[in-house]
């Protein structure tokens, strides 16, 4: 049966083939996805219980790498693979700061892209660009990139549980250190990462999900994501646990009372 197109759809956009972008939308209760998103996400739900816990935490860091990276000056940001846009955007963390940072969201996704650039049609110090991380020539090349950052300054690259979609055979660890080549020292990275290592059974499970969706998913070990994570300088506390990086004295209880297997999602801050 052919789904119905909502009116905020663009005309572009298949509709039928789960996306990735869309899943992780309804995890968040986001309301930009379609029926066949939704559907995929009940089997990844079914794989993993704890899946929309795990993208609350994962939106939780970027709040806190973001906010630090801000409060110690870095006033450019390059979001890679973005996603659909949801509560605590990144320009929105770093305007509150800074109200002169610059933010760039890029993502293959037309309907993140759509939406992002409805969102930023009033916003002067943010833009969103379609374009597929993995060639980081082509999106630091970007007319729309190369004009809004000055790459000649330091630079923080945010790939937040993007590289999970990028498979083996397209060297995720190479497109990073390619992004990493072309910035200068200062500069940053903010990265987030599914780990295997915790609950290997599972993660097979959900990636057997995903072969179903516009992308594949591929959660790695400790030491594949440390190794994307080369060149750069690690600040405390490290790669670690998603829910250890700089926790907030504040927080709420973990809704998972503080399991990490049940994350099973690895994140670290970098320095060039």
């Amino acid at each position: 049966m052919t789904q119905h197109r909502p009116v905020w759809a663009p005309d572009e956009v298949e509709i039928e083939t789960p996306s990735a972008a869309r899943m992780y939308d309804f995890y968040l209760g986001g309301s930009h996805n379609f029926a066949a998103d939704r559907q995929l996400a009940a089997r990844t739900i079914e794989a993993w219980p704890d899946v929309a816990h795990l993208c609350q935490a994962n939106r939780a860091f970027l709040r806190r790498a973001v906010t630090h990276l801000a409060v110690i000056g870095v006033d450019q940001f390059l979001d890679l693979g973005s996603g659909i846009p949801t509560a605590g955007n990144v320009h929105e963390v770093v305007h509150a700061i800074n109200p002169n940072a610059r933010v760039v969201y890029v993502d293959a996704d037309a309907v993140a892209i759509a939406h992002s650039t409805a969102l930023l049609a009033h916003v002067p110090g943010a833009t969103a660009v379609y374009a597929d991380l993995r060639d980081a020539d082509a999106v630091l090349s970007n007319p729309r990139v190369a004009g809004f950052l000055d790459l000649s300054r330091p630079v923080a690259l945010l790939m937040f549980a993007s590289l999970p979609f990028v498979p083996d055979e397209d060297d995720p660890a190479g497109i990073v250190a390619a992004y990493r080549d072309e910035t200068v020292c200062g500069s940053y990275l903010a990265l987030s990462h599914g780990t295997s290592d915790y609950r290997p059974d599972a993660v097979r499970r959900v990636e057997d999900v995903y072969t179903r969706a516009s992308h594949t998913m591929r959660l790695r070990t400790r030491d594949a994501i440390g190794a994307m994570m080369a060149g750069y300088e690690l600040l405390d506390p490290g790669l670690v646990d998603i829910i250890h990086w700089r926790p907030e004295p504040q927080s709420p209880p973990d809704p998972l009372g503080g399991d990490v297997t049940r994350y099973s999602m690895l994140a670290g801050v970098g320095r060039r």
